[in-house]
């Protein structure tokens, strides 16, 4: 199966969670790809006490999973791209809409 993450939050819990099912769905050898959207782009950036969302976004990389960020959220956000946030464009996310065979966002 090849599956699609949209990920339109920059809370730890679900960015944690939405990155825990990518790394379960490639384990179980899915193709999966995540588009970072909105407040998805500080994905990578939170830090919290419970949850590692930095710690499944790296396994999620080393893993093999396909990984990239809105460059006009970045831009609206003064954050550079990097290894965990590579840019991307609507074109890379409407890709991902229409060849994967399940969507989920994450919100």
């Amino acid at each position: 199966m090849d599956l699609g993450i949209i990920l339109e939050t920059n809370d730890p819990e679900r960015v944690w969670n939405a990155f825990r099912l990518a790394n379960t769905a490639l384990d179980a050898e899915n193709a999966v790809k995540v588009f970072l959207l909105g407040d998805g782009v500080e994905a990578p950036d939170l830090d919290h006490p419970k949850f590692n969302p930095h710690g499944v976004m790296r396994k999620y990389d080393q893993n093999g999973g396909h990984l990239s960020a809105c460059g006009t959220c970045l831009d609206s956000r003064d954050l550079e791209a990097d290894d965990l946030r590579p840019r991307g464009t609507m074109e890379d996310c409407l890709d991902i809409v229409e060849s994967a065979d399940k969507v989920l966002t994450v919100g």
